[in-house]
């Protein structure tokens, strides 16, 4: 019980004295999951919506797919970005494995899956209404797509801001195709992980502390954006 007191008060420290290593770790983590998800948001919006107005064999088949991927292991998808991008890979001969870069291009792959899903859903939720409106008014396909596409503007930034979270607090990944570089590729969860092992668990709860706060921010900000709708 001792060892968790004085744990809290070293962890207390750190982060009042802005200790450097703990604002490097923070700062790298933050910038790798805003950086993937932005890379998400940038090919699924314009996806989603390209599956939400169109009509094709094996929609809802695609659609149950895509919504199957929400929770796939995080190992699951650092074993196929190792095995693409090893040495030994084809996309080896890019030397991005143990880097922010190939951490980056893992965490998009991870959280595509629930901004795409996300977002599907979000426009299939908008009243149909609209969409029969602007068309009755002489909207032509592309206007009433960003029509339909404002209107489900917060349910749509809900989604992204799920995926900054499920990007920010996965480990598993991190680990294997980053390697857990210190000052290069070290983040919260990896970190934690290491502390802990190493038995210094005044930083491992300083960088929990962290971790969990951020992981309130994006919770208090996903709800405000669902009570505005």
């Amino acid at each position: 019980m001792d060892e968790f007191f004085q744990g809290f008060s070293k962890a207390f420290e750190l982060i009042v004295a802005l200790d450097p290593e703990v604002l490097d770790i923070t700062g790298r983590t933050l910038m790798i999951a805003f950086s993937s998800c932005l890379i998400a948001t940038a090919f699924c919006l314009p996806l989603g919506t390209l599956i939400h107005f169109k009509k094709f064999a094996g929609k809802r088949l695609l659609i149950s797919t895509i919504q199957t991927f929400y929770s796939i292991p995080t190992v699951v998808v650092g074993l196929f970005i190792f095995v693409f991008f090893s040495k030994t890979g084809p996309f080896g001969v890019f030397d991005l494995m143990f880097t922010p870069t190939i951490m980056i291009i893992g965490q998009a792959i991870l959280v595509s899956p629930i901004v795409l899903g996300l977002t599907i859903s979000a426009l299939s939720g908008v009243d149909r209404t609209i969409s029969d409106t602007a068309r009755a008014l002489g909207a032509n396909g592309w206007q009433n797509a960003w029509l339909v596409v404002r209107e489900a503007r917060f349910a749509v930034m809900a989604a992204v801001i799920l995926g900054f979270g499920r990007a920010i607090s996965e480990v598993g990944l991190a680990l294997m195709v980053g390697g857990n570089i210190r000052g290069f590729t070290r983040v919260l969860t990896t970190a934690i992980a290491l502390e802990t092992s190493k038995g210094d668990v005044g930083l491992a709860i300083a960088l929990g502390i962290i971790l969990m706060v951020i992981a309130l921010i994006v919770n208090l900000v996903m709800n405000r954006i669902q009570q505005r709708r």
